[in-house]
């Protein structure tokens, strides 16, 4: 097994249609400028109200990539 050393990204994600799309707009977003992403951790989950209702979701992840050799 190689050994790896791994970088992290704080990003934030927000979607109206819930967390879990939340994790995969800032995700996917990362993607395009940061090679090999391995993993993310959520460390926090909020959202916005608006009218009494949940208008986005918000989510902090810390998201894990190795560095080139």
């Amino acid at each position: 097994m190689t050994n790896h050393v791994y970088k992290m990204l704080e990003l934030v994600g927000s979607s109206t249609v819930g967390i879990e799309d939340a994790v995969q707009v800032a995700l996917s977003k990362a993607h395009q400028t940061v090679r090999h992403i391995q993993w993310f951790k959520v460390e926090e989950t909020r959202g916005h109200v608006v009218d009494g209702k949940v208008a986005h979701w918000q989510v902090t992840i810390k998201a894990g990539f190795t560095l080139d050799a």
